[in-house]
């Protein structure tokens, strides 16, 4: 095997590159700051890559159509994607709906397949948030599916909910995926001893009676699954996994569940499953891999050469604990290495994978080291002496992917220089340049921003302008805003802070406090305000740009105690929620008092959907499907 993988010829890039610049189809995403959240009026299109971005070919193939329990091409692999519910159990990473449904729109323009949504009987909000997503992306008739200017999704994804393995679960799922064109249901149980003792304290007959009722009970409404740990006695697995086969489902799905094994033994695994469980020509297995020991990916990749067809992964790998699959790792490497993976391919459009890892940063809080494989800020990036040398002679020398496949532009690269004193058009153009198109009305916001930071700096960089774009676009509905606010400090006394905000109701409320820093002491006069008990988890700053003049960009996590606890997906046991938040300016207060507006909207956000939902459920119960 070794020697095999290094006789293998190896290609300089995943694509070949032609001349002829692309445009993607617009993206159609809600406006945060506007009034009305999902308004379609007051849309932001966002494009994915530049003008100046090769023109990628084809997939090799076309997209199978979509049949539950089979894929007629055996070679095309299905991408799960599941940021919206594993990937939002990483601690901070709670959105709110709005931006959940923004992150499935930008989902289904990547073109991943299935959409896990969420966990619809873990709380009201994300039964609604699922709903959503189900109406607005799951249908091809949704303002997902087509922008203004006619651009239409390349596909409808299957809209899917997680479920446990009871009626009450199934029931809410159900209840928030049936508007989709395609749902489906997830549902799990555990089938390791360890689980089965200790967990569910069931013996292996009744857990095998469970899992064969419940996906009989969710057959008509979507496909189940079985949380089959690959710890699982294997002739038991086997046995539990053809019971519910028979009783309907069309997805197997076997995770790595607390990333404990090494490739060779998931891929093994997978084999044998597909070697040993009767009537598995009759569904689809799926991976669902964690990242304890750093080998999520790895063992993804394994499992789909052993004839797993469905991988669940994750946008930048995030997810509970160390992560799960990253999406743009196992994506890539599928593109890169298909004659080493026996000519898999995936209906993902990579272009859109730059735009979307940033919109997920902005959204969870979450952002990923400079390292990170194909996302991280230093992927493309080449320091040594010997390295620069063989870049600058042919880029193929230390780069395996080009920029483009991923709709990643390098800094600097057109001829645009911006200032204080260019205009609107210009500024237009070099938003365009760098991938994004914005409605008149968010253009207008933004270029007062941009002209506040031109008046301070000599020269707007890149980096700049998408810190700026950032902080405009991906952030909550604004309850609170900022007007101004003013600080002192020193060592000759204490830090004294004075805050204006505009409240909900368009009036304007001031408070000062002391404290032992600036930020301190302005955090403090927010709170005197808005009145909500906040913890601050969490707090850091970086310079997007380099210089005394450089735009701070500030990310903090808050827990806020507005009773709004949720259910953990796996254990089903409540859990504070926490928030992040962002904000960005040339001025370090004011970037540090905006980041914690920003998460503060998020909870009162969250909150009101919240007491919103309770109050419907109290005069309207979620219909049995009986």
């Amino acid at each position: 095997m070794a020697s095999s993988l290094l006789s293998s010829p190896a290609k300089p890039f995943c694509s070949t590159p032609a001349s002829k610049a692309t445009r993607l189809p617009s993206q159609v995403l809600s406006a945060p700051r506007s009034g009305h959240v999902l308004s379609a009026a007051r849309c932001l299109r966002l494009r994915a890559v530049s003008a100046r971005a090769s023109q990628q070919p084809p997939p090799p193939r076309r997209r199978p159509e979509y049949v539950p329990n089979r894929i007629d091409d055996p070679n095309y692999v299905r991408i799960f994607d599941t940021t919206l519910r594993d990937g939002e159990q990483s601690p901070g990473a709670t959105m709110t709906s709005a931006q959940k449904l923004v992150v499935a729109r930008q989902l289904a323009r990547l073109g991943v397949d299935i959409i896990e949504a969420g966990f619809p009987a873990s709380s009201p909000d994300d039964l609604d948030a699922v709903r959503s997503i189900a109406i607005e992306v799951g249908n091809p008739t949704a303002p997902a599916a087509a922008g203004e200017d006619g651009d239409a999704v390349p596909h409808v994804p299957v809209i899917c909910g997680l479920s446990r393995c009871n009626r009450k679960d199934i029931d809410a799922a159900w209840e928030a995926v049936r508007h989709a064109r395609r749902p489906r249901i997830h549902t799990f149980i555990a089938t390791s001893d360890i689980h089965m003792q200790h967990k569910l304290r069931k013996t292996p007959e009744q857990v095998v009676a469970i899992a064969r009722e419940m996906v009989a009970y969710a057959r008509s409404l979507g496909s189940a699954f079985s949380e089959s740990e690959s710890r699982s006695n294997r002739e038991f697995l086997y046995h539990i996994l053809g019971e519910v086969i028979k009783a309907g489902a069309t997805t197997l799905n076997i995770p790595d569940t607390v990333g404990y094994n090494l490739p060779y033994e998931f891929g093994k695994l997978i084999a044998d499953i597909k070697a040993n469980t009767p009537g598995i020509e009759n569904a689809i297995i799926s991976t669902h891999c964690q990242n304890d020991l750093g080998l999520a990916t790895a063992n993804t990749l394994a499992g789909a050469r052993a004839g797993a067809r469905q991988l669940e992964v994750t946008i930048n790998g995030i997810g509970e604990r160390a992560g799960n699959a990253s999406l743009e790792e196992v994506v890539m490497a599928i593109k890169c290495r298909r004659e080493l993976l026996n000519g898999l391919y995936t209906g993902i459009d990579s272009r859109h994978i730059t735009l979307t890892s940033k919109m997920v940063q902005e959204h969870s809080g979450l952002i990923v080291q400079p390292h990170k494989a194909i996302v991280g800020a230093n992927a493309f990036a080449h320091e040594s002496g010997i390295h620069q040398d063989g870049m600058l002679k042919n880029k193929g020398t230390y780069e395996i992917i080009s920029p483009d496949d991923i709709g990643l532009t390098r800094a600097n690269e057109f001829g645009i220089v911006l200032g204080k004193l260019s205009g609107r058009h210009a500024v237009r153009s070099k938003l365009v340049e760098l991938g994004y198109e914005i409605g008149d009305k968010e253009f207008e916001d933004f270029f007062k921003r941009y002209k506040e930071v031109a008046e301070k700096k000599k020269r707007v960089t890149d980096e700049d302008l998408e810190a700026l774009l950032s902080d405009e676009i991906f952030q909550p509905k604004v309850i609170w805003s900022l007007a101004g606010v003013q600080a002192t400090c020193g060592t000759l006394s204490l830090s004294t802070a004075t805050v204006k905000l505009i409240g909900p109701d368009g009036e304007e409320k001031i408070a000062c406090s002391v404290g032992t820093g600036p930020v301190d002491a302005a955090y403090k006069a927010v709170d005197q305000i808005i009145q909500i008990p906040t913890v601050l988890r969490e707090y850091s700053m970086t310079s997007v740009t380099e210089g005394i003049d450089a735009i701070a960009t500030t990310r903090v996590v808050v827990t806020g105690d507005v009773s709004i606890n949720a259910k953990h997906a796996l254990t089903g046991q409540s859990f504070n929620r926490s928030f992040s938040g962002s904000g960005t300016s040339m001025d370090i207060v004011v970037s540090s008092v905006r980041a914690y507006l920003s998460a503060l909207n998020k909870i009162c956000s969250f909150a009101g959907a919240v007491k919103a939902s309770s109050e419907v459920s109290e005069t309207a119960s979620v219909p049995s499907t009986e």
